[in-house]
């Protein structure tokens, strides 16, 4: 595989599995997608990197949602998230054993002079992520007819159907907290088979995105999760999400990368899985 086709698959994953449904978060482009200029809510999901606390800031002074929650425990995410926050913001304060939730919420305040509406810090993963924060919306009184979901953008397609599983009559704005592309680094000799990660580069990374590999490790975990069969999260499988189809030019995206770098594929973590 050159490094051109290498960069190709990755993007291939990276458009799929991070969808936005509006170009930007306007009252505008929200009137067009849901025929209001406001969704009930906007939550912003602790596991993405920190640009996405200033997704969830533009998107407050933009004034497209009523009401502006952040979600997040302590999941496989968190101790990154922290170390990366103490490294790029060390004006930022927040307790050694903070939750996700608490992260963002410091950021927003010390950034942005912005304050979330409401805190979800107990979920430990993406299914719990989504009942937690329904639950959270229900215990305070706050309708949820329609709904901005900003996650990592490895995440954020399985983040979706898991509103669409737990609250189908909902409608979902998709907004992934950053679009990153990646390119053969300058020099590399773009028809050399056998590529390898090296030879990439990720083209204006938004603050605080993943290196390279744990960029790769994210995105090729998701498509065995998204897979609707035995061994995914769908209604076929563990049932944590709602079904969704995979095309065939993402799958086979997926297929050349895993026999390239067959050690990238992420498993889950039961350390943070729900608990009965």
């Amino acid at each position: 595989m050159t490094a051109s086709q290498l960069a190709e698959d990755i993007n291939e994953l990276a458009a799929f599995l991070g969808p936005r449904d509006v170009p930007a978060l306007t009252p505008e482009a929200i009137e067009g997608r849901l025929g209001a200029r406001q969704a009930d809510a906007m939550v912003l999901f602790g596991g993405s990197i920190l640009a996405g606390g200033d997704v969830l800031a533009e998107a407050m002074r933009a004034g497209v949602a009523r009401t502006y929650v952040i979600a997040g425990g302590a999941g496989h995410t968190t101790e990154a998230l922290r170390s990366r926050v103490r490294e790029l913001c060390p004006d930022v304060a927040f307790a050694d054993d903070a939750p996700e939730a608490d992260v963002f919420a410091a950021y927003l305040a010390q950034r942005h002079g912005l304050t979330a509406d409401l805190l979800e810090r107990a979920s430990t993963n993406c299914g719990n992520n989504v009942t937690y924060l329904l639950g959270l919306l229900a215990e305070k009184g706050v309708a949820c007819e329609s709904l901005i979901v900003s996650q990592d953008a490895t995440m954020q397609r399985r983040m979706e159907a898991g509103v669409r599983r737990e609250a189908p009559g909902v409608c979902v704005v998709n907004f992934a907290a950053y679009a990153a592309r990646v390119a053969p680094r300058p020099g590399v000799g773009l028809a050399t088979a056998d590529a390898a990660l090296d030879d990439l580069r990720i083209v204006d990374p938004p603050l605080g995105m993943w290196d390279l590999p744990r960029y790769v490790t994210l995105l090729m975990g998701e498509v065995p999760r998204l897979t609707d069969d035995e061994r995914g999260y769908g209604p076929l499988g563990r049932g944590y999400i709602a079904h969704v189809d995979v095309p065939a030019d993402v799958r086979a995206a997926w297929e050349r990368l895993r026999a390239a770098f067959p050690e990238l594929v992420r498993e889950a973590n039961p350390a943070y899985a729900s608990r009965p």
